[in-house]
């Protein structure tokens, strides 16, 4: 088995693929110890996946997994992490704008006894009204959040234990929180800087709508943190809270009712319809925290489903693996 895998998801990168992975080999080949490299093909419709099939089938240490369509970054890396075998493994984007010639400084720290290791953009080469703004703000949020004292959680490039990253589920854009999720489980996290060069070939996959669905997961991360075991805390507090007023205010009209002998639907018609609303609301909460406990034991059940779909997985074994058979 591997000490290290690298795992690389690629959409549309037929400029980048071979230049990624001459520079990863010869980095890792000075490392040492053994390795492997994931690389994911997310879907891409140019020669992404052909060229990556073209490397695996002459090097034992890649494995190439081609998704079956476009389930976006998050996927992606998901799926290279099930299927690695490393003890510890190091993501990274696929279009250069990570140097592989910086993941010895993120071994170092994995073998210094650190569970999560993040990059840090100390100088970025983004626009700065569109992605670097956005990005610093999400990131004050997400650290004020999470309790987690680093920089920079966009960044793809970090490096894991197996046995951290193998309990975080990964969907949406949850791939940018992962040190915020790894922070629940009690994971030690640190950050090293990384450089940020300008992409040289091919196109940008991120815009300004990414960053609105970042701001959404926000609010997951939010509630994860805080009652990703307990939703009924959550869901049951509001809920209750609704019942009770609503009660108080029924109760309230019941008495003037019998006091006064008026009729309530007359002189209070709107207070009578905000109780009923508010019991009714109540209820409903309290059934949402019940599915959500009934969700938690779910997931907490063997037998997840992927959220992905892989198309084939290409290896070329190795002479040790020939042997064997």
């Amino acid at each position: 088995m591997p000490k290290y895998s690298i795992v690389v998801p690629f959409h549309n990168e037929e400029e980048n693929v071979t230049a990624l992975y001459d520079r990863v080999k010869l980095v890792m080949e000075q490392v040492g110890d053994s390795f492997e490299m994931v690389f994911v093909d997310d879907g891409s419709r140019d020669r992404t996946y052909r060229l990556l099939e073209e490397i695996a089938a002459v090097d034992s240490r890649v494995m190439v997994v081609k998704l079956r369509r476009n389930f976006g970054q998050t996927s992606a890396l998901a799926a290279g992490f099930d299927h690695a075998r490393g003890e510890m493994l190091i993501s990274m984007d696929g279009d250069l704008q990570h140097a592989p010639e910086e993941i010895p400084e993120f071994l170092a720290r994995l073998e210094e006894g650190y569970d999560v290791v993040s990059g840090w953009r100390t100088h970025r080469a983004d626009n700065l009204l569109f992605r670097r703004i956005p990005s610093r703000c999400a990131n004050w949020i997400v650290a004020r959040i999470s309790g987690v004292g680093i920089h920079d959680f966009g960044t793809t490039f970090k490096a894991y234990r197996r046995e951290v990253i193998q309990n975080i589920p990964l969907y949406g854009e949850m791939h940018r929180f992962i040190p915020a999720l790894a922070s629940w489980y009690g994971a030690s996290i640190c950050e090293v800087p990384i450089s940020n060069p300008r992409r040289q070939h091919g196109q940008s996959h991120y815009g300004l709508s990414r960053t609105v669905r970042v701001c959404f997961d926000l609010l997951t991360i939010r509630f994860l943190l805080r009652y990703m075991t307990r939703p009924l805390h959550f869901f049951g507090t509001i809920g209750a809270l609704g019942m009770l007023g609503g009660s108080g205010l029924a109760a309230w009209l019941l008495v003037l009712k019998v006091t006064t002998g008026y009729s309530v639907m007359l002189a209070h018609g709107p207070i009578f319809v905000v109780a009923g609303v508010l019991i009714l609301a109540g209820i409903q909460m309290l059934g949402i925290g019940l599915l959500g406990e009934l969700q938690v034991r779910h997931y907490h059940t063997p037998g997840h489903r992927a959220p992905y779909a892989v198309d084939r997985i290409v290896r070329l074994k190795s002479s040790e693996e020939r042997q064997l058979r």
